[in-house]
């Protein structure tokens, strides 16, 4: 396995050696990804066994610029049978007068692939909202296309596959597979507006260093449609299974630290700070993220930690 992930890791970096190639998305960006993964992959629900999980992050994205993104998510999810989990995401983004928010419920089926092993297919479906406060923009000339607020929402759904054991994971996913066509034209006039669907790829892997100290690289490729690539490489150090302190590198758009805390055996707190390395740069102080994650165990069995 140990093989595998770093084949994947090196066929992912050459697919980015044109930088033009791994630029940002129109998708929220999560630094902390690892650790959030069920709001993009809906096989990740009830992995970990035993446990009721609840994950909580708030992202302000590129402070210090009017209208930049703000991002919030929160899920739940718990395995209902030995194979079987069930959870909700949430997920709310707000970008200049545009706010944007999904409600899903997601459903995994896991088969285990050996003893340590497991294999995870997942869907989720629900209801993709927006709503565009046009009247609140300012125009230079009176413009009928900002008279009034835009609201709709639809229905949509996602899927997923998540191959993993306790030391490692790759996943690949849909979160939301539908293209939610908001945009439409009635008269010469807009009366909404679009999202394109995106595909998540994501691995990572925790190697024992010493007794106490444990190594965690990942990766996550973003991908669309006629839009560039995104791709986010990190590491992690863990010390003592408490301690956390990492960095990370969004191709050709910022760099990252990391640091995190395991307060009590069921709470984790993470931090993100994020360099911008764009034009931006000159303009925002940078972008904050902030995970809680909160693991109730259902059984009275051991379970050993997880750092993903």
């Amino acid at each position: 396995m140990k093989r595998l992930f770093l084949i994947l890791l090196a066929t992912i970096g050459l697919v980015c050696i044109n930088p033009e190639e791994a630029k940002a998305q129109q998708d929220a960006q999560y630094t902390q990804y690892m650790y959030n993964m069920n709001i993009l992959n809906p096989a990740y629900v009830g992995s970990k066994k035993g446990t009721l999980s609840i994950s909580l992050l708030g992202r302000t994205q590129w402070a210090g610029v009017p209208g930049a993104p703000q991002t919030a998510t929160l899920s739940v999810h718990s395995p209902i049978t030995k194979r079987m989990g069930l959870g909700v995401s949430v997920y709310a983004d707000k970008i200049g007068p545009i706010n944007e928010q999904y409600i899903f419920a997601d459903y995994s089926y896991t088969i285990p692939v050996g003893y340590y092993d497991n294999l995870s297919f997942g869907i989720k479906a629900g209801v993709s909202i927006i709503d565009a406060l046009l009247i609140d923009l300012q125009t230079n000339n009176p413009d009928i296309n900002f008279q009034e607020n835009l609201a709709n929402a639809k229905p949509n759904f996602g899927f997923g596959v998540f191959y993993y054991s306790d030391l490692y994971y790759v996943g690949l996913s849909v979160p939301n597979l539908l293209k939610t066509e908001y945009l439409e034209k009635s008269g010469g006039l807009i009366t909404g507006i679009g999202k394109k669907s995106h595909m998540f790829l994501t691995a990572g892997y925790v190697f024992d260093l010493t007794y106490a100290w444990r190594f965690k690289p990942s990766i996550m490729a973003k991908g669309t449609l006629g839009v560039p690539l995104s791709m986010d490489f990190s590491a992690n150090f863990l010390y003592d299974e408490t301690y956390e302190v990492g960095a990370s590198y969004r191709w050709d758009d910022s760099v990252s630290v990391m640091i995190g805390a395991r307060v009590t055996d069921n709470l984790r707190i993470g931090y993100a700070y994020d360099f911008t390395l764009t034009e931006l740069s000159k303009f925002s102080s940078g972008s904050h993220e902030l995970i809680i994650l909160f693991d109730l165990l259902t059984t009275y069995d051991i379970i050993s930690p997880r750092f993903f």
